[in-house]
């Protein structure tokens, strides 16, 4: 076909060395996108050049970026989050229950916020809305990421991320509780004038079977004053739980429930 033709092709990778965009060439010139970038790398090939995408990463560009934006979603990240790095598959994934549609949109806003540039999407299953963000740049925004389940290795913040925590420990605090943490409503009875009644109180509980990230958990609740106490189910020590009056009013106050 003459839209083929080696002129063309030619052409094609003249304006493609210029910067002119794939979509703008295609167009243009009347031929498929996908041709257009496989001319495009065949002369990258050709040339012995090494085609990096461009990246808005705060790491490695020294970007100032939301850093509270970044303690909240160090939070999501460390409770229910991942990171998928294969040679041509990278993102960052928050795993959100589907009714928490407020959850949902906090997690891709924070993203967004941290690095625009990198495409964000929700892939919905059962149950469950995976937020996604597609960049590799996201491994070093988290450098906790690596082979196998949290709970099996260490868990350490690098100083530039405990600065964030230490300026933002409220934003840090309500990404994990929104990540692996819960509001809930408790009750008990007791006797009044005689008489046995109900009475109910609120209660905040953090669930993580990695002993490092609830301990970076409970020294941001000291932090910010909320006095916490370890619930064990049998003999793992698993449970944080806030229940004081004034300490769940803080928490109240700066996190909330879910929703």
């Amino acid at each position: 076909m003459d839209q083929h033709s080696p002129s063309i092709r030619a052409h094609a990778v003249a304006l493609l060395r210029q910067g002119v965009p794939n979509r703008t060439v295609a167009e243009r010139m009347n031929v498929p996108r996908g041709t257009v970038g496989w001319w495009r790398s065949e002369d990258r090939r050709a040339r012995g050049e090494r085609y990096e995408a461009p990246t808005d990463c705060p790491r490695c560009t020294g970007r100032p970026y939301d850093r509270l934006a970044y303690g909240y979603l160090l939070g999501l990240y460390l409770g229910d989050g991942h990171i998928v790095s294969k040679p041509r598959q990278h993102h960052l994934s928050i795993s959100c229950n589907a009714t928490q549609t407020g959850l949902v949109s906090a997690a891709e806003d924070a993203m967004r916020a941290v690095m625009p540039l990198p495409g964000v999407s929700r892939r919905h299953r059962t149950g469950c809305v995976e937020v996604k963000s597609y960049t590799k740049h996201w491994t070093c925004m988290f450098p906790q990421h690596g082979p196998g389940k949290k709970h099996d290795r260490r868990i350490a913040l690098e100083p530039w991320q405990q600065e964030v925590v230490d300026v933002h420990p409220w934003e840090f605090v309500r990404g994990l509780i929104h990540s692996d943490g819960c509001r809930v409503t408790n009750w008990t009875t007791r006797l009044v004038g005689g008489e046995r009644k109900r009475y109910e109180y609120p209660r905040y509980f953090f669930s993580n079977k990695s002993d490092d990230i609830r301990k970076l958990f409970t020294d941001a609740l000291d932090r910010v004053g909320v006095g916490w106490t370890t619930l064990a189910r049998g003999s793992d020590p698993f449970n944080i739980s806030v229940a004081r009056k004034a300490s769940v009013a803080l928490m109240d106050m700066y996190v909330g429930p879910k929703y």
